[in-house]
């Protein structure tokens, strides 16, 4: 393919844009469980304004838009105090989750090496645990040594123990993890680590900008965030639930020693000082100020609303999968995922991707997962309206599909061609 040597219109650039969405989900008309969380017509206006204002900045250097560098500092202290830092907490904006991830195992290498003389370091995790911290052990040289989970899908600590040794730097819980929404018991993980004085990691990039307000709305949540002693980072995106849009995440540490190991400082080339706080150089300073701009549309109150609807939409779609005979709802989720997958007590059972093939040509968008085989949904503020007719399409494409296999196995999460 080759550049066209003449340029074209806008109208006809644009035009030509619009044709390529036409198969892309429609996720403004709430069909799609994940991907992108719509939090309301006031909120895509101050996103927007605020996108048009710095679409050009660049937030490598801050001394040259100060006005970044107030940013990040007031999106990471409002953060921090949704999650309880205790004085001191650190951190920065990062592009998206896999982005705040990478940087936490990259800080607990760093650290495990400058502290305690490791050489080849280690990470304990779940197999629950997201696949960015797969990537950051492969990038950054760590070895991973990976756990099951219990029947109810949390990590099972007693199994992390035994993998626990000299050379473990990290050691990882989720609040909550992404296949089945459950909560790690973190407590017990970061005593985990602190017996071998590796870093404690909370990924709470699903969960960051929901468990806060759960807890304030009244539904118990189990102990994640800084409040246990032992947790040395987490991460939370505001692209997900605190409906920013794409891409900015937050790296939080409970110290600045502790978040001096992500960043990176350099003087010995032609340019000058140079210091990179996370993996990029040049950063868009647009979902910062996006990010800033929505949660100070929103406030407290706005998340609180939006988080009451979240949990009433998902809380509405368990319960009526659990009246579809032949599929069930995997672990003891409480709050804005939910795992769908066959009921293997009912014969024949339901082939779970057939049953998604057919949501799909209704209009019904989600992830396909496993093992074990599960439609995912990321349940939002965005499908407020729209679950009754999804379960009573669902209840119509479970009968319709009963004896079916789908071809397609695939389980794709991915950008790959």
């Amino acid at each position: 393919m080759e550049l066209a040597r003449q340029g074209r219109s806008v109208d006809a650039v644009i035009a030509d844009l619009e044709a390529k969405r036409r198969d892309d989900v429609k996720w403004a008309d709430g069909r799609t469980f994940g991907m992108v969380y719509n939090g309301g017509p006031s909120v895509h206006e101050v996103a927007e304004r605020a996108a048009r204002l710095y679409l050009h900045e660049n937030a490598l250097n801050t001394k040259a838009f100060p006005s970044l560098g107030q940013i990040q500092s007031e999106v990471v202290g409002w953060t921090a105090n949704l999650l309880h830092g205790p004085d001191g907490v650190a951190g920065f904006l990062t592009s998206g989750g896999t982005e705040s991830i990478l940087c936490a195992v990259l800080a607990a290498r760093e650290r495990g090496h400058a502290e305690r003389g490791i050489t080849e370091p280690e990470i304990v995790l779940a197999e629950s645990a997201h696949a960015a911290f797969h990537k950051g052990a492969h990038l950054f040289g760590l070895k991973v040594r990976k756990t099951r989970v219990q029947d109810d899908w949390t990590a099972d600590v007693d199994a992390m123990a035994k993998e626990v040794g000299p050379n473990t730097v990290l050691v990882v819980g989720s609040a909550p993890q992404y296949p089945q929404g459950v909560v790690d018991p973190i407590p017990a993980i970061a005593e985990l680590a602190a017996s071998v004085d590796a870093n404690c990691h909370v990924d709470a990039c699903m969960g960051g900008f929901v468990l806060p307000f759960v807890e304030m709305l009244g539904r118990e949540v189990p102990p994640w965030d800084f409040r246990v002693e032992g947790v040395h980072s987490i991460s939370a995106d505001v692209h997900k639930l605190g409906y920013a849009p794409k891409g900015v995440s937050v790296i939080l540490h409970r110290s600045k020693a502790l978040r001096k190991y992500q960043t990176f400082v350099f003087d010995g080339w032609l340019g000058g000082f140079y210091a990179s706080p996370n993996l990029q150089g040049t950063r868009s300073g647009l979902p910062m100020a996006a990010a800033w701009a929505v949660m100070q549309h929103l406030g407290i109150d706005g998340y609180l609303e939006l988080t009451r609807q979240t949990l009433e939409n998902a809380d509405r779609m368990r319960a009526g999968i659990a009246a579809i005979d032949g599929i069930q709802v995997l672990g003891d989720g409480r709050y804005h995922l939910v795992a769908l997958a066959a009921d293997q007590s009912v014969e024949p059972p339901i082939d779970i991707f057939a049953l998604g093939d057919a949501l799909l040509a209704r209009g019904w968008f989600h992830d396909r997962q496993g093992p074990p085989d599960t439609l995912h949904s990321t349940v939002s503020n965005s499908n407020t309206g729209v679950i009754e007719r999804y379960l009573a399409d669902l209840k119509e494409c479970v009968r319709e599909v009963r004896g079916q296999v789908a071809d397609d196995r695939s389980t794709n999460y991915a950008t790959l061609e």
